[in-house]
């Protein structure tokens, strides 16, 4: 059994019993506890729900573009405009870019698929609405606990999930109890549903334990990087939304993104698939030299950067979504993966899915049932509008890694273009995905890519932007990022691969420093985990997968504004 899913010290802890333990305060968990307590009032029939969250609060480590579709929120809070829900701006103006390195050309609108339109939704900082989320859920009676992480699954004794349990305080870096020790909780419920992100630690040790991937494709990931900037009014075209393709990737995926939201200020951000090839790629260098762009550079000009994160992105779509239930817990939003890729959106249907679970897990409480698997949630979903918004996208995607970047993308807008006119069925095939992490060519095969140097101005130092994170973790802690064996990183992936990890990572997790022990031209991978913005792509893209990332003490990590 996974480390992660038992305690390997006795500690003493007290306890506290939920009819439902919620893991994660994001838009999926935040939904489901909601669902779970509207259900229970409507109802008359009483029930208990907690919400953990390891943020400093809720809505610390919520990243997104963000261009929400309300059609959840719709459903969960109708009058959520009369409630003051921070939905931003509509979106008015949708433009997709192709870039080449001093041009740009407009891709006229009518050509895209239907599903690519923005009309009705919003461009808005997530983390605020995910805030809003958090006062409806404690308006109705939902204990929400942000500062603590979910470090353990607790399991009964048949192997059905007991709840889990929160990670000790103060301990020291080399695991001992220092002298402000403060040990976990555990916290028991009947139903546990997991709702941590993208890559989840707990929900990456429960797919091997009950198996959950059994039978579906692997899940393949990008990585997102965004700045947050205040620019002059002139600069600014509030409810635009601007999407870019090109320039300056040329041998993998991905793209840019642009949104005027209000009080002047812009989002910008860049998305790079994880399956890219050179381990001389990176994907932090890669946005600071898209914002170098003429057409985008002018946007810029005389604005500031007031933010900054990064965060990985499920990208394998439909078929790589695992299996959603398991003997007393359920997987929810981004922790199972249902991110339409194309329209570069996720968030409603994270919503969704956390209100169907806390439907199915409702009517297993009412007939007093308990530690069993949901067997209706998985059917919910795939007779709801998720499936059938990630089916008609769901060879989108892997069609680039299929068929390569210029003809991967003319087959996909066919694809999409067929599902959106009726005539999907002619296309009744599902492409696979593939694991991003071995799919890096050795150093000497690729060729080295030179970065500009940042200006200081429009494009930043790592050190610099990660500063603008807000992100901090106590000094004296365990190192949350684990390595399961501590040779590999200089056999491996520094000889071999020239240490990708000091690229991948965008905030400056990882170097190789001369190892003075040794002498000579050793070298040693020093982590600076204090850095950490908790994006995840080295628990991803690590060749090897020898990069373990669990979760440090609780409230540490970025604490991102707006964002």
């Amino acid at each position: 059994m996974n480390d992660d899913m038992e305690q390997t010290e006795t500690v003493e802890r007290e306890s506290m019993e939920f009819d439902v333990v919620v893991v994660g305060a994001g838009p999926a968990g935040l939904s489901a506890a909601i669902r779970l307590m509207q259900l229970s009032q409507e109802q008359g029939h009483e029930i208990s729900v907690c919400v953990v969250e390891k943020g400093s609060e809720v809505g610390a480590h919520i990243l997104s573009g963000a261009v929400v579709d309300p059609i959840a929120l719709n459903e969960l809070i109708p009058d959520w405009k009369d409630k003051g829900a921070p939905m931003g701006v509509p979106v008015t103006d949708n433009q997709h870019w192709v870039l080449s390195e001093n041009g740009s050309s407009s891709m006229p609108h009518i050509l895209m698929p239907p599903l690519m339109s923005n009309h009705g939704c919003y461009t808005l900082s997530l983390g605020n609405l995910v805030r809003w989320l958090g006062e409806q859920a404690e308006a109705v009676g939902i204990e929400v606990y942000p500062g603590f992480a979910a470090a353990e699954v607790l399991l009964n004794d048949d192997g059905s999930v007991k709840g889990i349990a929160t990670g000790d305080m103060g301990r020291t870096r080399d695991g001992q109890q220092g002298p402000n020790f403060e040990p976990g909780v555990e916290l028991h419920a009947k139903y546990t549903f997991f709702a941590e992100g993208c890559r989840g630690h707990l929900s990456k040790t429960l797919m091997q334990t009950f198996k959950l991937r059994e039978g579906r494709e692997p899940q393949t990931y990008g990585i997102g990087i965004k700045e947050l900037w205040d620019v002059p009014a002139e600069n600014h075209k509030e409810g635009t939304v601007i999407h870019t393709q090109g320039w300056p990737l040329t041998d993998c995926a991905g793209g840019g993104f642009i949104y005027h939201q209000e009080n002047n200020q812009i989002a910008i951000g860049f998305v790079v698939t994880l399956d890219y090839e050179n381990p001389y790629l990176s994907p932090y260098d890669e946005m600071q030299r898209f914002k170098t762009h003429p057409d985008i550079k002018s946007m810029l000009k005389g604005g500031r950067r007031v933010a900054y994160g990064a965060r990985a992105i499920n990208e394998g779509g439909l078929q790589s979504v695992p299996k959603l239930a398991f003997p007393g817990g359920c997987l929810i939003g981004c922790s199972a993966g249902f991110v339409n890729v194309p329209r570069i959106k996720g968030s409603h249907n994270a919503m969704k899915t956390g209100m169907l679970a806390a439907e199915s897990a409702f009517e297993a409480l009412k007939a007093d049932r308990q530690h069993d698997e949901l067997t209706d949630y998985e059917p919910a979903f795939r007779s709801s509008w998720v499936y059938k918004d990630l089916h008609k996208v769901r060879n989108a995607r892997p069609a680039l890694s299929k068929f390569g970047i210029t003809l991967g993308t003319v087959y996909a807008g066919f694809d999409m273009w067929m599902n959106n006119i009726g005539l999907g069925f002619l296309l009744p095939w599902t492409f696979g995905n593939h694991s991003d992490h071995d799919r890096l060519k050795p150093a000497k095969d690729m060729k080295k890519i030179e970065y500009p140097k940042p200006d200081g101005e429009i494009t930043f130092d790592k050190l610099t932007n990660v500063s603008f994170s807000a992100t901090n973790h106590e000094e004296d802690q365990p190192i949350h990022l684990t390595l399961k064996d501590a040779s590999v990183p200089v056999a491996t992936n520094y000889n071999v691969y020239d240490g990708p990890e000091a690229r991948f990572c965008p905030a400056g997790v990882y170097e190789y420093v001369a190892d003075e022990e040794k002498g000579g031209d050793a070298m040693r991978l020093q982590i600076n985990a204090q850095n950490c913005v908790h994006c995840k792509t080295c628990d991803i893209k690590d060749p090897t997968q020898n990069i373990h990332w669990v979760v440090p003490e609780g409230g540490g990590g970025p604490n991102y504004p707006n964002m």
